[in-house]
């Protein structure tokens, strides 16, 4: 930081200081502070969907994955016990169908969500730092503007010794709220056009989100139903009547009475 920089944070600081005691006017943008708090809530939010859009992503990996692991054991179970049974079939039926799940998911999805969601939320989400820094610019000329003023305002009717300060003041001032009028008039013009956009940037993200959401569940419906044919015909029906839990009891009392589950003493 330079001389002049450091110079310059000093006496915004002291600016600051001197409005909170009121001794200094602070000037006040309803319009400006309108946009303001609309473009952080815009950007608020904007972060937390390319967060979670990411978290989304994953999570649908980690399904895909899971899946195949869980088929994989499955596919063992059945396998040790006999191969050629209709559950050792349908437990291999389902590794299959999990792992080519799984492919569709890490190959054509993958690369789809992050074209179609992802990379947009992320160019969307790179404005922000831009952005921010012109409010910032914004918020330390007005400093200067307000400084500027209060000393114009000291000095006017009062006699002085220094003919220049006078016209120095004045120059200061009209210099300072030419440039603070401009940064803020560029804001307060350009942050409701953007926040305008908001919409129709997002809705080609926003209908992708859905298809593929979609196409997902669809080529899961379509690849783990087919492992139904490996079950007999009347296991859909037991599980809507609520039999298969009874079985399961059953079997579990089966291992309960065993010595080898039993509780020793």
């Amino acid at each position: 930081m330079s001389w002049y920089e450091f110079k310059k944070t000093v006496n915004r600081a002291g600016t600051t200081l001197m409005q909170k005691t009121g001794q200094i006017e602070r000037t006040v943008d309803r319009d400006f502070s309108d946009e303001s708090a609309k473009f952080k809530t815009y950007e608020k939010e904007t972060i937390a969907l390319q967060k979670d859009s990411k978290a989304f992503l994953e999570a649908i990996r980690a399904i895909a994955s899971s899946q195949v692991k869980i088929s994989e054991t499955i596919d063992v179970f059945y396998g040790a016990a006999d191969r050629m049974s209709e559950g050792a079939m349908a437990a291999n039926a389902y590794r299959r169908s999990t792992e080519e799940l799984d492919a569709t998911t890490t190959g054509q999805l993958d690369q789809a969500f992050r074209n179609t969601i992802l990379e947009p939320v992320g160019r969307m989400a790179s404005y922000f730092p831009n952005i921010n820094s012109l409010i910032e610019k914004r918020n330390k000329k007005l400093l200067d503007y307000d400084a500027a003023r209060s000393k114009l305002r000291k000095l006017e009717g009062k006699v002085d010794n220094d003919p220049t300060k006078l016209p120095r003041a004045e120059k200061e001032y009209e210099d300072a709220k030419e440039i603070f009028e401009t940064i803020n008039e560029q804001l307060v013009a350009e942050l409701p056009q953007f926040l305008d956009l908001r919409v129709p940037y997002f809705d080609p993200s926003f209908e992708a989100m859905i298809r593929l959401q979609c196409k997902f569940a669809e080529e899961g419906y379509e690849k783990l139903g087919a492992v139904q044919r490996y079950f007999p015909d009347n296991v859909r029906d037991d599980y809507a009547a609520g039999q298969l839990d009874a079985q399961v009891e059953n079997v579990l009392q089966e291992m309960k009475d065993l010595s080898i589950c039993s509780a020793s003493g």
